[in-house]
C-alpha cells in the first residue's frame, strides 16, 4: 500500500470538517478539565447531536473530544490535585507538588507536550499496524469473528475495575438487551412484551447516554465536590517546559509504547497505562526518589502513556471492530449512526474515511497542544463554574441528545432508566463498559454464530474439528477466550496460596 494512498483522506476535509474538529478539541479540553466529567460522558452525550453531520465531520468532532479530554484531565490534576479524568490520576502525584512550588505553568506545559507526543506516536502505530491487522481479519470465518467478539467482551470484563465475575455479568446483560426486537433472520419479534417501542430493539444511544451521562450526574450530585472553594494555583508561562524535553525523550518514547500496547487491549484504557508507565519509570529513572515530589519524569511518563492509549484503542476498533476502551465502544455507536461498521471491511469499502481519521488524529494532537500551551490559564477558570449549574446543563444535553435520534420520549425514558441503573451499578462496583460492549457486539456475535451453525448443517463437531485442524487462527482465538475466563481463578488461587504461606510463617 503506497504512502500516497494514505493521503486520499484529505479529499474529505472541508471548512465544516475543520470547524467541527476544532470545536471537538475545545469541548474535549473543557470536559477533561472539569473534575467529574469524562471523555466517555462527553462523547456519549454528543454522538446523537452529530446525526445531521457528514460522517467525517462527526468523527473528527468526537475524536477531538476523545483525545483532548484525555490530555485536559491534567489541568485540574495540576491546579487542584483532582484528576479531571480517571487517566490523570498518576499525573497528580508530580504535577500538583510542582504547582505547590509555584511552577503550575511548567507542570501543565510538560503534561501538554508529553500528551501530544504520546498521541502522535500512537497515530504512527495506528497507521502502521491497523491496515495489516485488517487485511488478516478480512480472511476470518464466521466462527473466528464470533470468537473475536466474545474475546473482546471477556477481556473487557477481566480488566475492568472490580470483580471479573461482575464484569462478565454486565457483558452478558448487554448481550441479552441486544436480543430485544425483531430476529435478524426470521423477523419474529423477541422480548418486546407487546410494545411497539421495543420492536426495533433498545436504542443503544439512549443506553450509552444513560449509563455514562445521567449516572455520572447522579454520582456528581452525591459527591458534591467543592472544587470552586479550593485554592487554584495561578498558571504562568507554560513554554519554559520546552527546555526540559531533551532529557525526557527516553521517558516519553518508553511510556508511549506502553500506552499503545495497553490501549490495544480491550477495556484496559489510559488509567492502567499511566499506572504501568509510572511504575516502569521508577525502575528506569536515575533519580526514582524524586518521583512523587514534582518530578518532570513522572508527569511525562503518565501523560504520554494515557494519550498514547488513543491510537492503540483505535487500532483494534478500526481493524477488528473491537473497542479498546469505553470511549471507542461508544464510537462504534457513532459509526453505526452514520451507516458504517468499524472493522476490516471499513478499510475495503471506505478507506478514504479511514485515511481521514489518520490525518485528523494528527491535527487533533497538534491542536490540543497549541490550545493547551497558549490557553491553559484561561481553561483553568472553568474550575470556578458552580457544580449545580454544570449538572443542570449536562442533563439538558442528555435529554436533547437522546430525543434527537428518533424524536421519541420512550428513548428518554430508556435513558433515565439506564442512568439510574448505571448509578446503582457504580455503587455495587459493577463495570458499565462491558454492558455497552455486549449491547453493541451482540448483533455481530449472533449473526456470525448463527451463520456458522447454518453452514454446519447439524455436523457441528465435524465442522469444528475441520476448522481447528486447518486454521490456527481459530485455535489461537479459542485459547485466548479460555485463558481470559481462567485467569481470574488462577490469580485467586495464587493469592490464597500466598496468604496461606504468610500465615504459616507467622505461626
Amino acid at each position: 500500500m503506497g504512502f500516497d494512498l494514505y493521503l486520499v483522506g484529505f479529499r474529505l476535509f472541508d471548512g465544516t470538517v475543520i470547524l467541527f474538529m476544532v470545536l471537538g478539541v475545545l469541548l474535549g479540553i473543557i470536559i477533561g478539565a472539569l473534575p467529574g466529567l469524562t471523555a466517555t460522558m462527553g462523547v456519549s452525550i454528543l454522538v446523537p447531536l452529530t446525526y445531521n453531520l457528514s460522517p467525517t465531520a462527526a468523527l473528527m468532532m468526537l475524536l477531538g473530544i476523545y483525545c483532548a479530554a484525555n490530555y485536559a484531565g491534567s489541568i485540574s490534576a495540576t491546579l487542584v490535585n483532582i484528576p479531571g479524568t480517571p487517566s490523570a490520576v498518576m499525573t497528580t502525584l508530580d504535577a500538583y507538588p510542582m504547582a505547590q512550588k509555584g511552577q503550575a505553568g511548567r507542570a501543565i506545559g510538560l503534561a501538554t507536550l508529553s500528551s501530544a507526543l504520546g498521541g502522535l506516536f500512537s497515530v504512527f502505530t495506528l497507521v502502521l499496524f491497523s491496515p495489516m491487522i485488517a487485511s488478516i481479519a478480512l480472511k476470518f470465518t464466521s466462527l473466528e469473528m464470533f470468537l473475536v467478539a466474545l474475546w473482546g467482551i471477556s477481556i473487557m470484563a477481566y480488566v475492568s475495575p472490580g470483580s471479573t465475575l461482575k464484569g462478565l455479568i454486565s457483558g452478558i446483560f448487554g448481550l441479552l438487551i441486544a436480543t430485544v426486537g425483531f430476529d435478524p433472520l426470521t423477523a419474529a419479534p423477541r422480548f418486546t412484551f407487546g410494545s411497539v417501542y421495543l420492536s426495533a430493539g433498545v436504542q443503544f444511544i439512549a443506553v450509552m447516554i444513560g449509563l455514562f451521562g445521567v449516572s455520572e450526574i447522579l454520582l456528581n450530585i452525591e459527591k458534591n465536590p467543592a472544587t470552586a472553594k479550593q485554592e487554584i494555583f495561578r498558571v504562568e508561562n507554560s513554554f519554559e517546559s520546552l527546555k526540559e524535553m531533551k532529557g525526557l525523550w527516553g521517558t516519553i518514547l518508553r511510556s508511549s509504547v506502553v500506552g499503545v500496547i495497553i490501549g490495544a487491549i480491550p477495556g484496559a484504557g489510559g488509567t492502567i497505562a499511566s499506572i504501568v508507565a509510572y511504575a516502569q519509570q521508577k525502575r528506569f529513572s536515575r533519580h526514582p526518589e524524586e518521583l512523587g515530589k514534582g518530578s518532570p519524569e513522572g508527569i511525562a511518563a503518565a501523560e504520554s502513556a494515557n494519550n498514547a492509549c488513543t491510537g492503540g484503542a483505535m487500532t483494534t476498533l478500526l481493524s477488528l471492530g473491537i473497542p479498546g476502551d469505553a470511549v471507542t465502544a461508544i464510537l462504534i455507536g457513532a459509526f453505526v449512526l452514520h451507516g458504517l461498521q468499524p472493522g476490516p471491511f471499513l478499510f475495503e469499502k471506505h478507506f478514504d474515511l479511514v485515511s481521514a481519521i489518520f490525518i485528523g488524529m494528527v491535527f487533533i494532537n497538534i491542536l490540543f497542544f497549541l490550545f493547551g500551551m497558549f490557553g491553559a490559564k484561561y481553561f483553568a477558570r472553568l474550575l470556578f463554574i458552580p457544580r449545580p449549574a454544570l449538572n443542570t446543563g449536562i442533563l439538558s444535553l442528555c435529554v436533547i441528545g437522546t430525543y434527537a435520534v428518533q424524536s421519541s420520549m420512550f428513548d428518554v425514558g430508556v435513558m433515565l432508566f439506564f442512568g439510574v441503573l448505571g448509578y446503582l451499578m457504580n455503587k455495587q462496583e459493577i463495570p458499565r463498559a462491558p454492558l455497552v460492549l455486549g449491547l453493541i457486539l451482540g448483533p455481530l456475535m449472533e449473526e456470525n454464530f448463527r451463520r456458522w451453525i447454518g453452514l454446519a448443517h447439524g455436523k457441528y463437531l465435524a465442522v469444528l474439528w475441520d476448522t481447528y485442524t486447518k486454521n490456527p487462527v481459530s485455535v489461537l482465538l479459542t485459547i485466548l477466550v479460555i485463558l481470559t475466563f481462567l485467569l481470574p481463578a488462577f490469580q485467586k488461587q495464587k493469592r490464597v496460596t500466598e496468604d496461606a504461606s504468610k500465615y504459616t510463617k507467622e505461626k
